[in-house]
Order: C-alpha cells, then structure tokens, then sequence
C-alpha cells in the first residue's frame, strides 16, 4: 500500500458540510481535507468515482451482528464477527451493546471489550451496557428478573477502565443522582432510557451529569400537552443527544420529521439498534431463551414486543433522506460528527488534519461503493 495518497470524488463531506473543491491526503492511517490545488508534487491523486466521500459510520447501539449477539456469545470472536459484519454497511466505528442480563454475562461482555480494545480489534471503540438499572415497566425485551437497583459493584465494574469509551442506558427508578454523578466523574456517558421518568426527574437526571437518550420515543412515556416527559426534557435542552432508530418501525415517521426540524442536527445521532440478523441469513435468534422472530423487517418477540432491530446504518440513512425529508449531509451528520462528538471520539466522524482515515466512497443513491479503514481497503464481500 503506498503511504501517502490523495482521493478525489464529485463531493467530500466533512463530517458537518459537502465541499466540491477539496482532495482528501491520506497518510497512512490519517487524513487531511485540503485544496485541490494544494496537492504536494508526487503524491498521486486516485479518482473513486464515487458521488460522496463520507467519513466512516458511528453506532453507539449494536447488540448484535453477522449471527452473533454479544448476550449469547460475550466473547472477543464474537464481538470481532458483530464488527465485522456492520463495516460492509458502513460502521467503522460502534459500541457492542450488553442489555440486561445475569451480573457473569454483563461482566464478561465487559471482559471481552476490555480484550477487543486491548488487542486492536477493528471497529470497536468502547461499550454500551443497557441496562440492567431500568424501569420493570418500559422494560421492553429486556428481561424482568435481571432488572435490579445500582450497587457498589456496578458502579466499580462501569469505571474500571480498559474499555473504551462507557456508555450506559438506565433510569432514575433503579440508580440515585447521586450513581449518575458518581458514573459521570469517572468519565461514563450516562444516557437515560427504559425509564417511566418525569419532566422533573429527567432534568434532575440531566442536572446530575445524564447527557443523553436512548433511543427517543421508545420504552419511555409520551410527551403530553401537560407531562412532557423524558422527550419533553430532552427536547429543550440543547445538550442533550437522542439516538433514534430509523428503521420505519420503532418511531412513525412524522414524529421523526418533527424532531430533525427542531433539531439541533449536531445533537441528534441515528443508532440501529442491530440484532444479530443483520448481515445473516437466519429468521430468528434466542434471547435470554426466548425466540425473537424477523418478518418485513421487524423484529419481535411471539407476543408482538419489538426486540431490536434489522437494520444497518446505511439503509437508516437512506430511510431519513427518502422518508422524512432530511438533507442528506444532515443525515450523513447524524451517524459521523454527532456521535463522535457524543462519545468523545476526536479522531472519529470527520475529515480533518490528523483524523482517522475510516473512509466511505458512495454512490449519489447513498450505496456503499469502497470502504477504507484506518486507510486500508476493506474487500467487501
């Protein structure tokens, strides 16, 4: 592989906004966005073909992936073939997610990121533990026996370091403001989700160090004209990210279409959500041995409970752009700078001096033509 290279498409976007004069530099396993007249001599300039350059994908929501769910096989193989199978979709960097389960599964979900991060396992940057510290009544597929109040031993298993960036998902029912202060001095991404909270309780949440949602709408209470609610908190507060499922299921698309015009953009991150279907062939999967079945896209348990989802990142792009009206570098935004904003990742979602060269070459239709991780090639299959 030459080391030093420079790539040209119709449009590079940045991370935030499209430019059509520009040249993307990579060195080795860093980029630069510069001028196109500001090519070094003897670098040579590789036309992609492709209508769009965009920085490399962000899922901090990945349960599964390629037939593997990180709760059934909380491994580093395992975690290795989840990663694996959303690079073809354009994730070059997400969060396994761990839902909630028995403390040994939870501990060794957390063994094995601490593992993956250790040995340089592509694409994983950190872990999302959801749950096991909800509410029993937005509990959603999450199963009830394992939904338990925060104790000491938690809070020591979420800081002990070594995993990358923390994130976790839980209520104000099951952890004290005083957890979340706790959580977030040691530099855990609290998000709320899976909680029947209040107005009140979510900005008192949000007050304690809380700076996201997860997945808005979902497994939460409504926003009504006189209980806004968790939304209603989130909403108002120009801090706080919201993932968002945009699979056509989980939230009617004129609820996403009053969102992304009130926005602000640069806070609000899509997140798939992904069972261990995406990327494989099979129908169904068991959880917590229980079946969960996929039909026209949806994913749900034999009563009807969406359990996860079947989409990828690059068709929950598509879907905001072509259903709900989104301009595509909003879009684009959505799963590259905001949430690598959100997580802290400031070599991620971006072109500029010094970023990762996690690069994506797509097509004007938004499908994926080339992948470039770390600025080498990814042979997709």
């Amino acid at each position: 592989m030459i080391d030093r290279r420079a790539f040209s498409a119709r449009r590079i976007f940045d991370g935030r906004r499209f430019h059509e004069n520009k040249t993307l530099l990579i060195d080795r396993a860093v980029v630069d966005l510069i001028d196109r007249g500001a090519l070094p001599a003897g670098i040579p300039l590789i036309d992609t073909g492709a209508d769009i350059l965009s920085p490399g994908f962000i899922d901090w929501q990945v349960n599964g992936g390629g037939g593997v769910l990180l709760n059934e096989d909380p491994t580093v193989d395992g975690i290795s073939r989840i990663a694996r199978a959303h690079l073809s979709y354009g994730t070059t960097a997400l969060l396994p997610t761990v839902i909630t389960d028995h403390p040994k599964i939870t501990r060794a979900a957390a063994q094995a990121v601490r593992d993956a991060v250790s040995q340089g396992v592509d694409g994983v940057v950190g872990i999302h533990f959801e749950g096991p510290h909800i509410a029993v009544e937005k509990k959603g597929v999450h199963e009830p026996s394992f939904i338990r109040p925060m104790l000491k031993d938690d809070l020591e298993l979420y800081s002990a370091g070594g995993m990358g960036c923390v994130l976790i998902t839980l209520g104000p029912e099951n952890t004290s403001l005083d957890q979340i202060h706790q959580l977030v001095a040691k530099g855990v991404i609290v998000s709320l989700g899976h909680t029947t909270a209040d107005y009140e309780a979510a900005k008192m949440a949000f007050a304690a160090g809380a700076r996201a949602v997860t997945h808005l709408f979902n497994a939460m209470a409504p926003m009504l004209h006189r209980a806004p609610g968790l939304i209603g908190a989130a909403m108002e507060n120009p801090e706080i990210f919201c993932g968002i499922i945009p699979d056509g299921h989980h939230v009617h698309p004129a609820a996403l279409r009053m969102i992304f015009a009130n926005g602000p953009i640069s806070r609000l991150t899509l997140v798939t959500d992904a069972m261990s279907l995406v990327g494989d062939n099979a129908d169904s999967f068991e959880l917590n041995g229980r079946r969960v079945c996929r039909e026209d896209g949806r994913l749900t348990l034999l009563d009807g409970t969406l359990a996860g989802s079947d989409l990828d990142m690059i068709s929950g792009i598509r879907y905001v752009v072509e259903k709900c009206g989104v301009a595509v570098e909003d879009a684009l935004q959505m799963a590259t700078f905001a949430p690598a904003t959100m997580l802290g990742l400031s070599t991620h979602g971006k072109f500029a001096r010094g970023a990762r060269a996690d690069i994506l070459a797509l097509s004007e239709n938004l499908e994926i033509q080339d992948i470039w991780l770390a600025g080498k090639e990814v042979k997709l299959s």
